[in-house]
């Protein structure tokens, strides 16, 4: 922090307010002054929703939409970072390009998706995370530089992050070292309600595939070894095993191949199966028991069987205490009813690559209310993800976002909470070793 910032912005203003409040005033307003610009983003975006690392017409959009964004070029844009479909937008104030700037300057990130589902588009909303993502860091430089002097050595990074709904694109990133500098990094997630922080689960994802001896069903069926028999049978071991399951996992697949004709007995099958659990050494566990299951059925059928797992495991979220207490705070500040802390803690949850994220880099992930009462994941959420009710809600989320960053920049002890809250979750999980 410079000499004279934290008391410049922590003092008092003519109007009664500290000046952190008019600076985070003025993130607000920028917000809105961008209102028209990022709600045709996020549309654009919604009209024509991608899967997974095919998001070429939402990386484009969101790349122009930094190279154009006033004043000239203001963000240092790369169109490809590390992925065909992530970017990377940095914006510093001139003074931190100076080469004897010191100190270190503070990196703080704000994270877009933008990948939609198969079959029903934009039903988790990643189209307005993209605008949230991009709205909070339009404030923050907004804010920063209205500032009567120079701010703080602080730089804001919008990282495009691809392929949340399957591949996991941020963890591609990290391995790609897209992480290794972000102090804090801060998104948001549409939901039903205003949580701070939801529990999303660890993640482990396998396709099964059992191989056996096709033979005529009626004629001379006791030639074949019938591979749909070994997928049935392990969808069963896995229903049974339900009764034995802590009341925090969750399994859940699909058999996606069963064989091609009544008349055949069918050589192969195949399945795919998530299983989730609050940290990764339960998912450890569960995972363990359901390959078991896996097994028993191909020696019960006499097929072989073939468990491959998933490209990446997505961790689950940690929490940052000290983090969402000051996103609630800002959040409150401009109308958001949150849901208590004990529902937070205990409510319903998914899973996402930001968990592993979180293991890297301290950061925040809350859920917004989005003006309709539609599950995610449903046709009803991918038309309310695409509506004009949401934009009010998804700016809102925005600014607390961008406050909360205020708070990060000119609040030097807020920061050191952040980073001890960070190390001690990881002990917890037994993580330390990640950061040393």
């Amino acid at each position: 922090m410079r000499p004279g910032v934290e008391r410049s912005v922590e003092g008092g203003a003519c109007d009664g307010r500290s000046e952190l409040e008019l600076v985070k005033l003025r993130a607000a307003e920028c917000i809105d002054e961008a209102a028209e610009r990022l709600g045709a983003l996020s549309r654009a975006i919604w009209s024509q929703p991608e899967l997974a690392y095919e998001e070429h017409h939402a990386h484009r959009v969101l790349t122009h939409f930094f190279e154009r964004e006033p004043p000239a070029a203001s963000w240092a844009v790369q169109p490809h970072y590390q992925l065909p479909t992530a970017f990377c937008a940095e914006w510093e104030p001139p003074e931190a390009r100076a080469p004897s700037a010191a100190p270190r300057l503070l990196h703080l990130g704000f994270l877009c998706e933008y990948d939609a589902l198969p079959g029903i588009g934009h039903a988790c909303g990643h189209n307005l995370i993209a605008e949230v993502g991009a709205a909070a860091a339009l404030g923050v430089r907004g804010a920063l530089e209205g500032l009567p002097r120079p701010p703080p050595p602080v730089k804001v990074i919008v990282l495009g992050t691809p392929a949340e709904e399957d591949g996991g694109g941020k963890i591609d990133l990290i391995e790609a070292g897209a992480f290794t500098n972000l102090d804090v990094v801060f998104m948001a997630h549409p939901s039903q309600e205003n949580a701070a922080y939801l529990p999303d689960m660890a993640e482990h994802d396998v396709t099964v595939k059992y191989y056996g001896k096709a033979s005529h069903s009626a004629a001379y069926p006791w030639e074949g070894l019938n591979a749909l028999d070994a997928a049935v049978l392990a969808y069963n071991n896995l229903s049974v095993f339900r009764q034995q399951m802590k009341p925090t996992w969750r399994v859940h697949g699909i058999i996606k191949n069963g064989g091609v004709k009544p008349n055949i007995i069918p050589s192969y099958s195949e399945l795919i199966y998530y299983f989730r659990a609050p940290s990764m050494k339960e998912l450890q566990v569960l995972t363990k028991k359901a390959e078991d299951c896996f097994r028993a059925a191909a020696l019960a059928s006499g097929c072989t069987v073939e468990i491959k797992s998933g490209a990446h495991d997505y961790y689950n979220v940690l929490p940052n205490k000290s983090l969402w207490k000051a996103y609630m705070e800002n959040g409150r500040k401009l109308g958001i009813e949150f849901i208590s802390e004990d529902t937070m803690l205990n409510g319903p949850s998914g899973s996402t690559d930001f968990g592993n994220v979180t293991f890297v880099v301290p950061g925040i992930h809350p859920y917004f209310h989005i003006g309709s009462n539609a599950l995610n994941h449903t046709e009803q959420y991918t038309e309310a993800a695409g509506s004009q009710e949401a934009q009010f809600y998804t700016l809102r989320t925005a600014k607390a976002l961008a406050m909360t960053a205020l708070d990060v920049i000119f609040k030097p002890e807020l920061l050191e909470r952040i980073r001890e809250d960070f190390k001690l979750k990881l002990q917890e999980e037994q993580f330390v070793n990640a950061v040393e």
